[in-house]
């Protein structure tokens, strides 16, 4: 038997790590934690200081038997969990489990999962961290007391399988606060004006600004028309031309929050999925016997700090100099550090910049490689120097009536050689060449276009926004972003449409009810502070019975309330205007798991029911009867098939269209990616393509 024993959480991280350390050593899984708070009850105790009832997880008791066996054996037994709130709580429980002394040294923590880093770390042993354990154990019992109070009630009044969450809430009613300033958004008339401006062969664009040196909206038609009719003639006279050199900075390293919001946008990940191939990647991937075997490639994935080491730094800087040349080393930067942030690690960068994408290509899969090589561009990137722009503003003139043309063109690539941060909107900086304009030179209108405009109402939250919104907000914390919203969409609070979160009629009715008896728990600004509390907790400024009591008093007065005139909400049963094929009675809307379905209205003795199908106006290829309906898989991805079903066995992941193939007659679909849709055939090469 070896000498020490170490437990993680995953095999893979255990096989990692045990080859690094060596013979003496014997690395063993938990599987992640061991003991946690019943899920068949409350498993808190209000009146006793809110003492947490634990229990060995089910399934958990034939691991822990092992572990315990295995840590009679050794002489020393080392807790290695993840290095952050979950992993110190993971580490305690294990401790309390397997009877070790959590005051000795038996804690160590890595950042990253490489065997320098490894070695290093066993080197400086701590005890367990209890101000991190509380920090955990705080939330978890704020969440079970918010969760395991509130839910039940939903049960009774609303409908069964409801929850409410302490984050989950939050979320949700940020959705369906947005969608109520979409539906009362009353837009705005404005203009523009355009113009097509000549001079010799050279042809640029240009807008109005202004008269009088003022600059000038323009409401209306009829202040158009003013400003039209002030132009004595369609020469301009060049005022002024300013050039200047504008540097742009690259973004700094990802940290979790910016990851998934990138991965999202580049690469059109949830936020779950870009967590669980993160999670690989700082496992351990097996690169090869020659390569180093099984190797962490990237650092641990929650954090939301984006400080870098200097070793990393160093590394960096030599790859960047050797690949690209000194002119593209970056300048030193002051790091900012989030309001907020704990800091505790570093920003999620690789383990070896020299490591790059594409000599791992072979040995990742394709997730793993697109979401390392993202992080690698946007690590590297960070640390190399600043693009320079050449921007040029010239400004024309006609009887007073100002115009303006803006261009700049590239002078230096820098940092964009390797990496480009995307937006929102995803608008690409592109180069805007002005021909060489000097004052007093005459150019030609060839063309004045005004242009009517309404304003819009703001966008509805894709994962990456609503990601964004929850950080600035303070609402949660890096770990639980991408659980939050996989629990508002598993409970059908809400749906995706074009990416975009809509709110369903049931998660409307809850945000209802949450807004009527239990305001603090969905208000933004009282999560904010009350995660700042939390955090206080870990820094070991405050107990955490009292934060817990502080929110208890308040939140037990309010569920009393609620239990008392909370109304029951009848879900009712909406007619469908069709009648059962098996009864003949009529055929009714019901809600769900997943939404609304059809149902026969003589439930129980009719038990037929059947998805509602979205028709897409396309005639089946296939049978030539039937029409192509969107459908659900089981995981909930879309796809299309026949409504004759089971009769015509007709599928397809990408959306048919009506028009034939006009090379060969055949069906066409549309396949949409992040840059444009193209509508291929499925039988010949014909294809053609839209940008979006």
């Amino acid at each position: 038997m070896s000498d020490y024993l170490v437990i993680v959480e995953s095999p893979a991280k255990a096989k990692t790590i045990e080859r690094y350390l060596g013979k003496k050593y014997t690395v063993k899984a938990s599987m992640g934690h061991v003991r946690d708070l019943p899920k068949s009850q409350m498993g808190v105790d209000a009146e006793n200081n809110f003492e947490p009832k634990y229990i060995t997880i089910r399934g958990k008791g034939d691991i822990l038997k092992e572990l315990r066996k295995s840590a009679k054996k050794a002489k020393k037994i080392y807790l290695a969990a993840d290095p952050d709130r979950e992993g110190e709580a993971i580490a305690w429980h294990l401790a309390h489990a397997l009877k070790i002394d959590d005051t000795s040294d038996c804690r160590v923590v890595f950042n990253e999962i490489t065997k320098d880093a490894i070695k290093e770390s066993f080197k400086h042993p701590r005890s367990i961290d209890v101000d991190l354990v509380d920090a955990q154990q705080a939330r978890r019992i704020l969440d079970r007391l918010v969760g395991y109070n509130i839910s039940p009630l939903l049960w009774k009044k609303v409908k069964k399988g409801l929850s409410a969450g302490r984050v989950q809430s939050v979320a949700l009613k940020m959705i369906i606060d947005r969608e109520n300033e979409i539906k009362n958004f009353k837009p705005e008339e404005y203009w523009s004006i355009d113009a097509d401006f000549q001079k010799d062969k050279a042809t640029f664009e240009g807008s109005f600004y202004g008269i009088d040196g003022k600059k000038q909206k323009l409401n209306n038609r009829e202040e158009v028309d003013v400003v039209l009719g002030k132009l004595v003639d369609k020469q301009f006279s060049v005022n002024k031309v300013n050039k200047r050199e504008r540097k742009r900075f690259p973004a700094q390293p990802f940290i979790t929050s910016s990851l998934q919001q990138e991965a999202a946008r580049k690469l059109n990940f949830r936020a779950r999925k870009t967590m669980m191939v993160a999670q690989q990647l700082y496992e351990g991937i097996d690169l090869g016997k020659k390569a180093g075997g099984i190797t962490g490639l990237i650092t641990y994935m929650r954090t939301d700090s984006t400080r870098i080491s200097d070793t990393a730094k160093e590394e960096a800087k030599g790859y960047i100099e050797e690949k690209f040349g000194k002119s593209y080393l970056g300048l030193k930067r002051k790091q900012k550090k989030n309001e907020g942030a704990q800091d505790a690690h570093e920003a999620i960068r690789p383990t070896s910049a020299i490591r790059d994408p594409q000599s791992l290509k072979s040995v990742l899969s394709q997730d793993q490689y697109r979401l390392y090589k993202l992080i690698w561009e946007r690590f590297m990137a960070s640390q190399m120097a600043p693009a320079v722009m050449d921007t040029m503003t010239v400004h024309l003139l006609n009887n007073k009536v100002e115009f303006r043309a803006t261009g700049s063109k590239i002078k230096f690539k820098g940092f964009m050689k390797v990496y480009i941060e995307s937006t929102d909107d995803n608008k690409k900086e592109k180069d805007k060449i002005l021909p060489d304009l000097k004052e007093g030179m005459k150019v030609d209108a060839e063309k004045i276009t005004p242009n009517q405009h309404f304003t819009q109402p703001p966008p509805r939250y894709t994962e990456a926004r609503l990601v964004r919104t929850m950080e600035e907000q303070g609402i949660g914390r890096p770990s639980t972003y991408a659980p939050t919203i996989d629990t508002i969409q598993r409970r059908n609070y809400v749906s995706m449409d074009n990416k975009r979160f809509l709110p369903t009629e049931l998660g409307t009715i809850v945000n209802d009810v949450m807004v009527e008896f239990f305001p603090e728990v969905i208000d933004v600004d009282f999560t904010a502070k009350m995660e700042n509390d939390l955090d206080s907790i870990e820094d070991g400024k405050v107990e955490w019975i009292k934060i817990i009591d502080d929110f208890y008093k308040e939140f037990e007065v309010r569920l009393e309330k609620a239990e008392k005139e909370m109304a029951e909400i009848e879900i009712k049963d909406e007619p469908a205007g069709i009648d059962c094929e098996k009864c003949g009675h009529e055929m009714v809307y019901k809600m769900g798991r997943y939404g609304k379905f059809l149902a026969c209205s003589n439930f129980p003795e009719c038990r037929n029911t059947k998805p509602i199908l979205k028709k897409i106006g396309v005639t089946c290829p296939k049978c030539k009867e039937g029409n192509v309906v969107e459908r659900k898989s089981k995981k909930r991805r879309t796809f299309y098939g026949c409504d004759r079903y089971p009769d015509c066995d007709f599928v397809s992941w990408d959306k048919p269209i009506e028009r034939p193939c006009p090379k060969c007659n055949s069906l066409l679909v549309e396949k949409k990616t992040k840059k444009e849709t193209q509508v291929k055939c499925t039988e010949c090469d014909y294809k053609e393509s839209t940008q979006n």
